[in-house]
């Protein structure tokens, strides 16, 4: 993206404070984000070498997801924090196998927003919602999620590399009950979440002080924390494991520093 051409941006978005979003967009090699955004992720990369590889994982982790439940016959999907769509995005994976299936992006950071409206804006079968993940019932009740998916249909609910951002205090498992709640048995929700331990205590705490510093301050969970967060619901096999372990394309080997970053899972709503 041309640091120049940014009359699509609304003049209120602060494009100057690094944004967790366009962070993310940089490390899955985009080009939506900013000066500012890729000098924060370059701060990162000097202190851990994991962040690239781990964000790949997560983006390869998500595909997966999304066509393990195209194939499980849920043609609809409600991404959470979708972030900037960069390339392997849901509705492009989606679409790959059905074009009819329904995609309700909902991010509250403008700039994502803008440019997923940019980019996906004209597809019938996809949704941009700007909103805060953090209040169910705003999301659920947005035209454009209530307006394009089916409640009455299984619904593939996606909070994919997002709730590290929603601290204690907002009570993510609660947050995740109430979508659970919203959508019929048959449907999923996929789940992933930065781990503890990437690297050595000293650098994850070290990336925590960087993130404290953007638009997105970011809370580090064990597993034990992660999987609070699922309840006790039913997990599609192999359960909570690594995103690198979640049901990995034949051969693949994925990098040393990505292989702890991320913790995911897929969970039954009965």
């Amino acid at each position: 993206m041309s640091e120049t051409d940014l009359s699509w941006v609304d003049g209120d978005v602060d494009v100057e404070t690094p944004n967790a979003a366009r962070m993310y967009d940089y490390y899955l090699g985009g080009s939506h984000n900013f000066a500012h955004d890729r000098a924060a992720a370059a701060r990162a990369l000097e202190v851990t070498p994991a962040m690239i590889p781990g964000a790949r994982a997560n983006r390869a982790f998500l595909q997966r997801v999304v066509r393990y439940c195209l194939d499980a016959g849920i043609r609809q999907f409600l991404d959470l924090g979708s972030g900037i769509p960069t390339v392997g995005h849901v509705s492009e994976i989606a679409h790959a196998v059905d074009p009819s299936a329904r995609v309700a992006y909902v991010d509250l950071e403008p700039v994502a927003v803008a440019h997923t409206y940019r980019m996906l804006g004209d597809v019938p079968t996809v949704s941009v919602t700007q909103a805060d993940l953090q209040d169910p019932q705003a999301v659920l009740n947005a035209p454009g999620v209530a307006g394009l998916l089916d409640f009455s249909q299984p619904v593939a609910v996606l909070a994919v590399a997002v709730l590290h951002f929603v601290p204690d205090a907002k009570d993510p498992a609660a947050i995740l009950d109430a979508y659970c709640a919203a959508v019929p048995t048959g449907s999923v929700l996929a789940v992933s979440h930065i781990t503890d331990h990437y690297d050595t205590p000293e650098r994850v705490a070290e990336i925590g002080r960087l993130y404290s510093s953007t638009t997105n301050a970011a809370r580090h969970r064990s597993f034990a924390d992660f999987t609070a967060l699922l309840g006790n619901r039913e997990l599609v096999d192999p359960g909570a494991v690594y995103v690198t372990d979640w049901r990995p394309s034949a051969g693949s080997v994925p990098a040393d520093s990505a292989r702890t970053a991320f913790w995911g899972a897929l969970v039954k709503v009965e």
